[in-house]
C-alpha cells in the first residue's frame, strides 16, 4: 500500500526557516512526481511546488518564489520542502501527494484532482 507521511511542521517566527519532509512507504519514490500542497485556515487548498521523477521542479504559486525549494533524496525515499523567509501568510497545513499509477505519475500536473495518494498533513504556523 502506497503511503506518504509528512513531518517537520512547527511554530516559527516570521523570517525563519523550516524543512518539511515527505517520506514514502510501500513504493520507491524515484519513479514518481511529488507535489506539495498547502491549505490556510478558511482558504482552499493550493499547490505549492512539484518535483518530477527526473528532479525537475515546477512552482505553482508566485508567493513562494525565491523562498521555497523542493528536492528529493531517492536513497531516503523522501522529498523535502525547504521554506525560508517564512511569512505569516505561509501558515497552513502542508500536504504531499502523488499519483499512484499510470505514466502521469512521473510528471508534475497542475491541480490535485488526479492525485490519489495523500499524506495526513503537517501544520506550519508562522507567527511572532
Amino acid at each position: 500500500q502506497l503511503q506518504l507521511v509528512e513531518s517537520g511542521g512547527a511554530l516559527v517566527q516570521p523570517g525563519g526557516s523550516l524543512r518539511l519532509s515527505c517520506e514514502a512507504s510501500g513504493f520507491t519514490l524515484d519513479n514518481y512526481a511529488i507535489t506539495w500542497f498547502r491549505q490556510a485556515p478558511g482558504k482552499e487548498r493550493e499547490g505549492v511546488l512539484c518535483i518530477g521523477f527526473s528532479g525537475d521542479s515546477t512552482r505553482y504559486v508566485d508567493s513562494v518564489k525565491g523562498r521555497f525549494t523542493i528536492s528529493r533524496d531517492n536513497a531516503k525515499n523522501t522529498v523535502y520542502l525547504q521554506m525560508n523567509s517564512l511569512k505569516p501568510e505561509d501558515t497552513g497545513v502542508y500536504y504531499c501527494a502523488a499519483r499512484s499509477s499510470g505514466v502521469l505519475r512521473r510528471v508534475c500536473v497542475r491541480g490535485g484532482d488526479t492525485l490519489d495518494t495523500w499524506g495526513q498533513g503537517t501544520l506550519v504556523t508562522v507567527s511572532s
